[in-house]
C-alpha cells in the first residue's frame, strides 16, 4: 500500500520537496456537473439570465481558480500553468457539464489545478443562476485525466470499474 507523502513519520502534515524533481510537461482535466431545471439552462444557453452571460463568468472563473489552487488547497504547491481551458457543454435538457483542462511545465502535477478550476466554474453558475433556480446541484466532481511525471499516465475509465494506469515513461 503507498504510503501518504503529505505527513511525515510523526503523522505531522508537510508540504512535500519536489526541488529534486525534474520539470516536466504536466496534465489534468476534471469535470463535474450542474443539474438544473430545462428552463434554467435555455437562459443560460440563451445569455438571457437576470445576471448577464454566466457562461463567460463561469470560463473566467475557472481559470482564475486554477491559478489560486495553492492558495486555497493547504499543501498544494503553486505551478506555472501555461493554459487553463474550460468547456461547458449542455448534457440533456437539465443539466450542463463542466471540464476543466490544466497544463505546466513544472515539478509536480496539475490534478488539483483543474478539480478546483471545475468546481469554480460551476460555482460561478450556480452563482449567476441562482435567482431563478435555488434548486441546482452540483455533482460527480472527479478527476479524468492525468500525464506527466514520474507516474505517467492515469485515465479514468469509461465505466465505473475503478481507476486504470498507464506508465508511459
Amino acid at each position: 500500500m503507498a504510503r501518504l507523502t503529505h505527513l511525515d513519520a510523526a503523522g505531522s502534515a508537510r508540504m512535500v520537496d519536489v526541488g529534486d524533481k525534474p520539470v516536466t510537461r504536466r496534465t489534468a482535466v476534471a469535470a463535474c456537473r450542474i443539474r438544473m431545471k430545462p428552463g434554467t439552462l435555455s437562459l443560460l444557453i440563451q445569455g438571457t439570465l437576470p445576471k448577464g452571460d454566466a457562461l463567460a463568468v463561469a470560463r473566467v472563473a475557472g481559470i482564475q481558480a486554477a491559478k489560486k489552487a495553492a492558495e486555497l488547497i493547504p499543501l498544494c504547491h503553486p505551478v506555472a500553468t501555461t493554459k487553463v481551458e474550460i468547456e461547458l457543454t449542455p448534457a440533456g435538457r437539465a443539466a450542463l457539464d463542466v471540464r476543466a483542462r490544466v497544463d505546466a511545465l513544472d515539478r509536480t502535477g496539475v490534478e488539483m489545478e483543474a478539480l478546483t478550476a471545475a468546481a469554480v466554474a460551476a460555482l460561478a453558475l450556480y452563482d449567476m443562476c441562482k435567482a431563478v433556480d435555488r434548486g441546482m446541484e452540483i455533482d460527480t466532481l472527479r478527476l479524468l485525466r492525468k500525464a506527466g511525471g514520474r507516474s505517467g499516465e492515469w485515465v479514468r475509465p469509461p465505466l465505473t470499474n475503478g481507476p486504470t494506469r498507464r506508465n508511459t515513461s
